[in-house]
């Protein structure tokens, strides 16, 4: 039985809709019971755990439909300028996007910080895309279930391309290449050594490099140091078998060369898919998200353990007076979680 809309509701409160009536919108394509799908997935809450669970199993029928793209880059490199551009691009090919910004987390209210629909406008208003900014919650196994499940969600609607943007700060990047199927590298050019700063493990990560901004006086040093990650590149294992990581250039301002990176998308689609590829990178895929959701699960049930709560602060402090080894510390708290389970 359907309840009042928090329209109806005295003081304007909104109800709790059921799972069915979520699983049934989010199917329909209904762009307001999409969101407060995803932010029902997204908390932490215990009491909308259970509720959650049930949305995503309703909806794993649905799940693979669309191509994932994950896209990362240094700081300043235009990423969400070039997802717009790129975005607007598909939309307006008929393609439905949407979008996955894996934001900071405010260390206050743990919301997001970055406010991608604040610098997406185009995207944030565009009928065929959907933005979603998604605070991290301050962890990575968070950036794992929350990201994954809202893929899942996306694709239930009917959006066939997913993209997933990061913070482009450290690890976020090796949990995103686990979730998509081509992972994106956008950089810009720089002064000297175009290589210094960029850590080779990200590199590695990419399907491909773009070096982005290539436009007005910085065109020449844009194609100068594409040549130069194309030199380094081959030195390189390359992200994906049978697949040669190549650097490009681009300007998400003009929008030239950006159609020609979508262009690359789909020619390693067609590969992968071709090959067998693409399909066996989302079966392992599944089979490390499973593996994840119980590394979670250990840790947080290991440090909410009494015991281990009250050993925690003192280890770590010795530890950082160089009083006890490492190890020594991880022994103990072990030892005292084993000891009373």
């Amino acid at each position: 039985m359907r309840e009042q809309d928090s329209d109806d509701q005295p003081g304007g409160r909104r109800r709790r809709l059921a799972t069915d009536e979520y699983v049934a919108g989010v199917l329909s394509g209904d762009r307001a019971l999409l969101a407060r799908a995803i932010t029902l997935i997204e908390s932490n809450a215990p009491a909308h755990f259970d509720q959650a669970q049930e949305i995503v199993q309703a909806l794993l029928p649905y799940r693979g439909r669309a191509v994932r793209v994950g896209i990362t880059g240094t700081p300043g490199a235009g990423k969400s300028t070039f997802i717009e551009t790129l975005g607007t691009l598909l939309t307006g090919a008929g393609h439905r996007l949407a979008v996955a910004a894996v934001d900071p987390s405010s260390t206050v209210t743990g919301g997001s910080v970055l406010g991608d629909k604040t610098r997406m406008t185009r995207l944030a208003t565009d009928p065929r895309a959907f933005v979603r900014p998604s605070p991290s919650g301050g962890t990575l196994g968070g950036v794992t279930r929350k990201t994954r499940e809202t893929i899942l969600l996306f694709e239930a609607a009917g959006y066939d391309i997913v993209v997933v943007e990061t913070m482009g700060v450290g690890q976020g990047e090796t949990v995103v290449r686990e979730m998509v199927d081509f992972f994106l590298l956008l950089l810009i050019a720089g002064g000297g050594d175009e290589l210094q700063g960029i850590k080779k493990g990200v590199i590695e990560l990419a399907d491909a490099i773009v070096v982005n901004k290539a436009d007005g006086a910085n065109r020449q040093a844009a194609d100068l140091a594409r040549a130069e990650y194309e030199q380094a590149l081959h030195y390189l294992r390359p992200a994906t078998a049978g697949w040669q990581t190549r650097a490009f250039t681009a300007s998400a301002l003009t929008g030239e060369g950006v159609r020609e990176v979508w262009r690359v998308v789909e020619t390693f689609l067609d590969r992968t898919r071709q090959s067998g590829g693409l399909e066996e990178r989302r079966r392992r895929q599944e089979r490390q998200w499973v593996r994840q959701l119980v590394r979670d699960r250990l840790e947080e049930v290991f440090l909410g353990h009494p015991e281990v709560a009250r050993l925690l602060p003192g280890l770590e402090t010795a530890v950082e007076r160089g009083e006890i080894p490492a190890v020594t510390a991880a022994r103990r708290l072990l030892d005292a979680f084993g000891s009373l389970t």
